[in-house]
């Protein structure tokens, strides 16, 4: 009885689901498609009560972040929609190296954090859920009385001066950053080694992709050996470089260095200038957009973020606004994951986790809830993995003025509207039939619900003060008669099931 009974509440949503969808069936998962979670090890995730060595009170010292920490955590991360993890420095470092920058042995894994062994576990893992992995290579320097100082001698560095002191490239490139030793690329021995160390954690472990902080500090020449060996080594691993710059002549230097993209540092300033503060200007956002498309040959594949390991938290920013943070955060990610380039999301965003300067931007993440945020986090990536307009589109500006902005993906023949109103007051926006196709169609809010139908004058939107809309352009549907029909039918023979059912019951207990 209890199989019929679960049979026929299941019926109405097998009803549901079997109707048409209308949606492209996605090819092959491209880098331009995937949203990544940017994480911390030492700050993400303890799994053990192990406390030897770990001081979570200190921000400067381990704070007990492991792999198996994050293996227990996927289940989570994959929840909020995201496609990939973003480790830092898994490699073996020297004392007090919890952020993974000061590396000792390019070969070993940080004990604090596991054995090469659990690593492989958590990219199988990763893997089984459809997450790639992608590890941060720091390649630029070691750290301070490193083994790799101790074997292999002074050839191997270069003179200590501090990065930059007298202003010159060569300075940036030859100079030791924060006192760290700096390795001599141009040595064939120092080349090797870490090109041997970037192609064997790709073949040891199946990761899928490097991040390489302080690009910009090692030349562009061994960038290109490196990426063409670690390339041979799998041929769709991706290469992220952080420049920490947006230095236009700085970019072309790298321009054939073999990167697929680079943190776009073009639009980071701009973005979150215009989603800190109440009536924020979005016009800067659409030039600096502009720019960052001549940077880069691909700038579909490049990093968008609002914060990361080196940078104050987007929070803080919005805090010192006198601002609550859920509001620009959720308007934030909005344009982030409905623009061109990759979406790098750094843990504790989806609780808008504050934070300062580093290592204050390095708290332990705390797990509680903040359902709304991760909620809207959860909606712009289940868009993303439905429109490919939105990851493989072209973009086109159509209205932007007083904090509210319009812009238009067209992938093929899906186009998708996005309107963001940064503004403090509701807004009314009418967008032309030569802006967007109004005969016989309609606009569909995917976020919100909203709905604006075609006319010969084109369409009107209507936005709530600090709110967007996801809009998907479709022909204008009459209500089918039939289906609801159909749907109301079968509720109302499961309602008579269920009474027949109570009676029965009723009738058996009296005759006992």
């Amino acid at each position: 009885m209890k199989g019929k009974m679960a049979a026929c509440f299941l019926i109405p949503f097998l009803l549901i689901w079997a109707l048409p969808v209308q949606g492209m069936e996605r090819e092959e998962r491209l880098w331009q498609d995937e949203m990544v979670y940017s994480i911390m090890i030492d700050r993400f995730n303890n799994s053990s009560k192990d406390t030897a060595g770990i001081n979570a009170k200190d921000p400067l010292a381990y704070n007990g972040g492991d792999f198996q920490g994050i293996i227990d955590r996927l289940g989570y991360i994959k929840d909020m929609g995201f496609t990939a993890i973003m480790l830092s420095p898994i490699f073996d470092n020297v004392e007090n190296g919890y952020h993974g920058y000061w590396v000792d042995d390019y070969f070993k894994t940080e004990e604090h954090f596991g054995s090469v062994k659990k690593f492989k576990e958590l990219v199988s893992e990763a893997h089984s859920l459809d997450m790639k992995v992608i590890i941060d290579f720091p390649a630029n320097n070691v750290g301070k009385n490193s083994k790799l100082v101790q074997e292999k001698g002074q050839d191997w560095f270069h003179a200590e001066q501090e990065a930059g002191s007298d202003g010159s490239r060569q300075q940036q490139l030859n100079g030791w950053q924060d006192g760290l030793p700096d390795l001599a690329h141009e040595n064939p021995d120092v080349q090797a080694y870490l090109i041997d160390a970037g192609k064997w954690w790709i073949s040891e472990t199946d990761i899928d992709g490097y991040r390489l902080s302080s690009a910009d500090k090692v030349p562009a020449d061994f960038w290109s050996e490196f990426s063409k060996a670690v390339k041979t080594e799998k041929e769709n691993v991706y290469l992220i470089a952080d420049f920490g710059t947006s230095d236009s002549e700085l970019l072309k230097e790298y321009r054939n260095a073999g990167f697929n993209g680079y943190y776009d540092y073009t639009s980071f300033n701009e973005i979150r200038k215009a989603f800190s503060q109440p009536d924020g200007d979005l016009g800067g956002i659409f030039t600096k957009w502009e720019k960052a498309q001549g940077n880069s040959d691909n700038p579909y594949e490049t990093g968008t973020f609002m914060d990361h390991q080196d940078t104050v938290r987007f929070t803080r920013e919005i805090i010192s606004n006198n601002i609550f943070p859920g509001t620009p955060w959720k308007q934030a990610l909005t344009y982030m994951y409905t623009t061109p380039g990759i979406p790098i999301v750094y843990y504790g965003s989806e609780i808008a986790l504050d934070g300062g300067e580093a290592p204050d931007n390095r708290k332990l993440m705390n797990f509680r809830s903040d359902k709304e945020l991760i909620d809207h986090i959860g909606k712009l990536s289940d868009l993303r993995q439905m429109l490919p307009s939105l990851t493989r589109g072209t973009m086109e500006k159509l209205y932007e003025q007083d904090g509210i902005a319009v812009f238009k993906r067209v992938f093929e023949d899906e186009t998708t509207i996005i309107a963001i109103n940064n503004s403090s007051k509701t807004r009314e926006i009418k967008l032309s039939p030569d802006q967007v196709k109004s005969e016989g169609m309609e606009l569909r809010g995917l976020l919100k619900g909203d709905e604006s139908e075609g006319s010969d004058e084109g369409y009107t939107l209507i936005l709530d003060r600090e709110e967007s809309e996801v809009y998907a352009l479709s022909e204008k549907q009459g209500l089918n008669l039939a289906l609801m029909g159909s749907v109301a039918l079968v509720w109302i023979g499961f309602a008579v099931f269920l009474i027949i059912l109570a009676k029965r019951s009723r009738k058996k207990i009296n005759q006992e």
